[in-house]
């Protein structure tokens, strides 16, 4: 039996940011300037992003109010992550150009095997959703990839109030869909949020690792392909109610 609906995470999995985050923060910030190296802001990011709350504030707060709040989000972040790096002519300069950066979907890029397998899960009558921690933004991304009018639903933690790994963002975009957690699968490229999280709220999961030894490999409701390609194949060994 076919899942009722696949549940897909957005940045990392369907698509990706053109350049290392770390050299787009690096570069961008020399003109405001710090001249930091790539590595260095690259390592910086991660523990700030690692160390910061989850990207979630809803519901039930007035779509104005998420803007700024997810904004406030990020800036903590992007400063956290140049801390000891040097210090800025005009932060808030330097941060307002890159939101906007990547807010632009021409400094991402899809994956190409993404739309065929979208298209192809679509055409067998399956469901399609986003569950996703990141905000606003991601509705134009994937509308700029061309990606926006394969999804039933987008779920969003800044949105929803709760960010992976929590099961309760999966327990909202299954409500969308009607859906239980036995009909439903998730794919994803991180295991500690989207398969731990999948995992713990019920649905199978499927883990897209681009350097796995194995095409396909599945246990039980567990799966891990080397590609968004072999999500099909995978979901066939898996069961569904």
């Amino acid at each position: 039996m076919a899942p009722k609906v696949v549940f897909f995470d957005a940045a990392g999995t369907l698509f990706d940011a053109r350049h290392p985050i770390g050299e787009s923060y690096a570069r961008i910030a020399r003109p405001y300037g710090v001249d930091a190296s790539a590595d260095a802001v690259a390592a910086g990011f991660r523990r700030a992003f690692h160390n910061a709350g989850g990207l979630a504030f809803g519901p039930g707060r007035p779509p104005a109010e998420l803007r700024v709040m997810e904004r406030d989000w990020w800036r903590a972040v992007v400063r956290e992550s140049f801390r000891g790096l040097g210090a800025f002519a005009d932060f808030d300069a330097y941060f307002d150009e890159l939101f906007r950066f990547f807010g632009d979907a021409a400094n991402w890029r899809a994956d190409p095997e993404a739309a065929p397998l979208l298209r192809s899960l679509k055409r067998a009558g399956i469901e399609i959703g986003l569950i996703s921690n990141f905000d606003y933004r991601v509705y134009a991304l994937l509308d700029g990839l061309g990606l926006a009018g394969f999804f039933d639903s987008i779920t969003i933690s800044s949105e929803a109030g709760w960010a992976k790994p929590a099961p309760e963002l999966f327990g909202a975009a299954l409500a969308r869909h009607r859906a239980t957690p036995g009909q439903s699968a998730h794919v994803g490229d991180a295991p500690h949020l989207d398969v731990a999280g999948a995992e713990a709220a019920g649905l199978a999961a499927i883990l897209v690792e681009p350097h796995a030894p194995e095409r396909v490999a599945v246990n039980g409701r567990i799966a891990r392909v080397a590609s968004l390609a072999a999500i099909p194949e995978a979901l066939e060994k898996m069961p569904f109610p």
